[in-house]
Parts: structure tokens; C-alpha cells; sequence
């Protein structure tokens, strides 16, 4: 199987359950349009999208990373935790824990994998990405592990995202538009978005929004630092 549940859903709280169901049901084309099969060249990779609740019924929220500045590699960006799969793994759900712990302090023990989702490819650095979806239910203390690595880890919350009010599109100057959300001190765009964007709608969270406010890439990241607040973990 190369995605669809991993337990019950059943067995998940009702917020959660919705999500892991429609696992089963999805391709590719939930997340992105352009999706090449692997190669002999392509690099297996594994991030972990990470929901839980802070208290009982306060609603769900996800696991974001801010990568550091100084990094070679999408520095300043807006990650779930993740990277390649290793050699020493024992596949992408030990990998996506593995990098969680690592980036983020999160306890591997914490975590329940209640669902693979469908592979995506990540065009520039040629991994072939399988998302894993982990329920939280011991939530523990995280922060950044290697400052040289993670400028910040946010537990954002769902509804936050899915507010209109923090939703558009952004434009990149070699001309590519996708979809986008406003965090204080974290422009979430590209892949993450992307598989944010999914998440939310296939989960019955999204609500309307202007899909039509369209912004400049650099513009919103400046945005950003000047929300007032921060979401923190």
C-alpha cells in the first residue's frame, strides 16, 4: 500500500477520523498536478504532518517549522519536519519520526501514524515525498534542536489557517502561483502550503475564501514579521 490508513479511523477523534478515511480515496492530484513517477535517480523522502489539540476540544493544530536563515536550502522557509529517508530507516514512517525528533524534540513514543498520503515529487531537489499523518496524543514540550537548522517550531492551529482572513495565493518571480497562509513571523508557501491547502479541504475544515488575492512572494514574506503575536508551541 502507498497510502491510505494506517489504523482505524474508527478509533480516531471525530475531528480526526474524516481525515484518515479519505485517505484511501485520494491520488496525487489532491495536492498538486504534476506528479512524475519515480526513477532510478529519485530520492525517497518522508515528512510528518503532526495534528493534535493543546487542550480538549480547543480544535486541532499542526507542527510547522521555520528552517534557519543561513541554510543552503530553503533557508527562512516554512517546513513539517522531515528529510530523507536513511539507510538505517525502516521506512518513511520511521523516517518521518526520526526527523521530528530531530529538528523538533518531538518523542517519537508521542506519536500515533494514522495514515500515509499519496507521494509527491519536489521538482528541485528530485525527492519523492510521502507525507505522514501522525495524531498527537501525548503532546509534549518541542523547540528547535540545532538552531543552525530550525529558527522556530510553531503548533499552529487549524482554524488560524483556515480563516479566510489568512489565506491567498503568492507569486514567485520566475512565475509561479500557489496557494499560501499568513502566520506571524511565517509565510507558509510551496510544498508545505500545498499539502496544508489539501489537508484542510480534504478534511472538511476549509472555508471560502478569495482565491483570486493574489500577492507578491517577497511582499508577503516582509508582511509576515510585522504580525503582531506569535503562534508558539
Amino acid at each position: 500500500m502507498t497510502h491510505g490508513p494506517l489504523v482505524d479511523p474508527a478509533e480516531l477523534p471525530d475531528w480526526l477520523a474524516p481525515l484518515v478515511k479519505t485517505t484511501a480515496e485520494i491520488d496525487h492530484s489532491a495536492f498538486t498536478k504534476y506528479n512524475p513517477k519515480a526513477t532510478a535517480g529519485v530520492r525517497q523522502a518522508a515528512v510528518l504532518i503532526l495534528l493534535g489539540e493543546q487542550h480538549p476540544g480547543s480544535g486541532p493544530d499542526v507542527l510547522l517549522l521555520r528552517r534557519a536563515d543561513g541554510l543552503n536550502s530553503h533557508p527562512g522557509q516554512v517546513s513539517f519536519p522531515g528529510g530523507a529517508v536513511d539507510p538505517t530507516d525502516s521506512g518513511v514512517v520511521e523516517a518521518a519520526l526520526r526527523e521530528a525528533h530531530e529538528e523538533a524534540g518531538v518523542l517519537p513514543e508521542s506519536v500515533r501514524p494514522v495514515a500515509l498520503l499519496p507521494e509527491l515529487y519536489i521538482t528541485p531537489s528530485e525527492f519523492m515525498v510521502t507525507s505522514v499523518l501522525g495524531h498527537w496524543e501525548k503532546p509534549g514540550p518541542v523547540a528547535p534542536v540545532d538552531f543552525g537548522e530550525t529558527a522556530a517550531v510553531a503548533r499552529v492551529p487549524i482554524a488560524y489557517l483556515a480563516d479566510p482572513a489568512n489565506r491567498f495565493r503568492v507569486r514567485h518571480s520566475s512565475g509561479w502561483l500557489g496557494p499560501a497562509f499568513a502566520v506571524p513571523g511565517m509565510l507558509v508557501w510551496g510544498f508545505t502550503a500545498g499539502l496544508l491547502a489539501g489537508v484542510i479541504r480534504l478534511a472538511g475544515w476549509e472555508q471560502p475564501w478569495d482565491e483570486t488575492d493574489v500577492r507578491d512572494l517577497e511582499a508577503s514574506w516582509r508582511a509576515v514579521e510585522e504580525l503582531p503575536g506569535e503562534e508558539s508551541a
